[in-house]
């Protein structure tokens, strides 16, 4: 049986497991699956054990640093790694070792991790699922014909698998929440300035957050709390108190808004994706929350606005290496680089006014609110060579909107579709309740039964 981080780390306060024998396990489910999953890009054995033996030396000398300490791990390939390869999953960085760990690397090592290694991305966290580039693709557990989605698309397929406890990833337009819902994981894009980005290789800086990946909601918290903190490195970092991370808070009198045409209108969603949103929204009624349809700007509006921002911000890094060696980049990315380089100034500035208008009239909006609740993904996953490059612009997608107002939102499994692949709602809070939006997310998946299931072979 695969332990969750919050399972593990108490058979470990009890000396009833060890964090080699923990490590171990995960190794041997990474040399059996990862061979079909490709979501490690590179396994650090002799790393991870070495970082096992340590906390079990703290662990017998009841000196464990807390609850992350010997808790296996993986890092998505785009956060910086002391002395181990960092390559954003790209042609263009092979080889590249960085001399320092990212400030949320760095965290999470001083907490006591065991790094099992890195994690495969799109490559930059923008361009996948590709099959040109120097690893292949991650495949999803639950049928690895099919999409993980992106980009945090190997931590999404390992955790799933149990290759990991938890892990990394980055969200600039859904690439934590989109492979939580098609993996059947948590995932939560926590508030912007919540999480140092120091140290990760940026894809669209006003819209670019670091967050975690886990089993469950639980575990999601525990890994976010041990990220967070200011970094005044990071020009987006905010400088505020430490948030709590309460899971068991009374939802008697919590008020819960459905953005009903977000997935009923805008972008029509699966059965099986609808009926799990209206199942959380009994459970929170069942819980004592009150429930009642809330009504955002257009799907269409928030879209349009943060592509046109991502595309641009994204070509304003990657142009030197497009103009200099363009053949370095997969095709699937250098098509979607090059659109950014089509856009004017005027086209940047214009979108930064809707974008202000867009939070505006959304805040407006939730006012009342504690919680916003809508779909993560339209549906099951589809088959991962059937994913086109412009598929993410083909119809509206539900996570981008809070990439440009910066809210924390987390994807929570709901069910199973008609194909047995998982099904996810997103859960939406206001800036600096990231707390509250795990607690109701920690509520959802105690009721709803699905964290019994795992995927084949898992």
């Amino acid at each position: 049986m695969i332990p969750t981080i919050a399972e593990a780390a108490s058979l470990i306060a009890a000396k009833k497991v060890s964090p080699v024998e923990l490590t171990r396990d995960c190794l041997a489910r990474i040399a059996a699956r990862n061979g079909e999953l490709n979501a490690f890009i590179l396994v650090t054995e002799e790393r991870a054990l070495a970082d096992a033996r340590a906390a079990e030396a703290r662990q017998m000398a009841g000196a464990l640093k807390g609850r992350l300490d010997g808790i296996p791990i993986g890092h998505k390939d785009i956060y910086t790694t002391a002395g181990i390869a960092t390559t954003g999953h790209s042609a263009q960085m092979q080889g590249h070792v960085p001399e320092t760990d990212a400030v949320t690397v760095a965290k999470w090592r001083e907490a006591g991790v065991v790094l099992l290694g890195k994690l495969a991305t799109h490559e930059f966290a923008f361009g996948g699922p590709s099959f040109d580039l120097p690893w292949p693709p991650a495949r999803n557990p639950w049928d690895t014909e099919r999409f993980t989605a992106g980009s945090s698309s190997g931590t999404g397929a390992a955790v799933a698998a149990g290759l990991v406890l938890g892990g990394t990833g980055s969200d600039t337009g859904g690439s934590i929440r989109g492979p939580a819902a098609l993996c059947g994981v948590a995932g939560i894009k926590p508030t912007y300035g919540l999480c140092s980005r120091t140290g990760i290789l940026p894809l669209a800086q006003t819209l670019d957050h670091a967050g975690p990946l886990a089993w469950t909601s639980e575990d999601c918290a525990i890994l976010l709390e041990a990220m967070a903190g200011h970094d005044p490195a990071d020009p987006g970092s905010a400088d505020r108190p430490a948030l709590g991370f309460d899971l068991a808070p009374d939802m008697r009198g919590r008020r819960i808004g459905v953005i009903r045409h977000f997935h009923e209108t805008d972008h029509r969603v699966s059965d099986a994706t609808l009926r799990g949103i209206e199942e959380s929204c009994a459970i929170f009624r069942k819980l004592g929350a009150e429930v009642a349809e809330v009504t955002l700007p257009s799907l269409q509006e928030f879209n349009a606005a943060g592509w046109v921002t991502l595309s641009a911000e994204a070509w304003a890094i990657h142009e030197t290496w497009m103009r200099e060696r363009p053949l370095q980049y997969g095709e699937f990315l250098r098509g979607r680089l090059a659109l950014g380089g089509l856009l004017s100034a005027g086209d940047y500035i214009q979108a930064q006014r809707r974008r202000r208008s867009l939070i505006e009239r959304s805040f407006a909006a939730s006012a009342g609110f504690d919680l916003l609740v809508t779909a993560a993904q339209p549906g099951e996953a589809a088959k991962i060579r059937e994913v086109t490059k412009w598929a993410s612009l083909e119809k509206p997608n539900f996570t981008i909107p809070f990439n440009l107002t910066g809210w924390p939102a987390l994807t929570v499994c709901t069910g199973f579709g008609e194909g047995g692949l998982p099904v996810a709602a997103q859960l939406v809070g206001h800036p600096w309740t990231d707390g509250f939006v795990l607690a109701a997310g920690h509520a959802l998946e105690r009721e709803n039964g699905t964290r019994g299931k795992r995927p084949p072979g898992a």
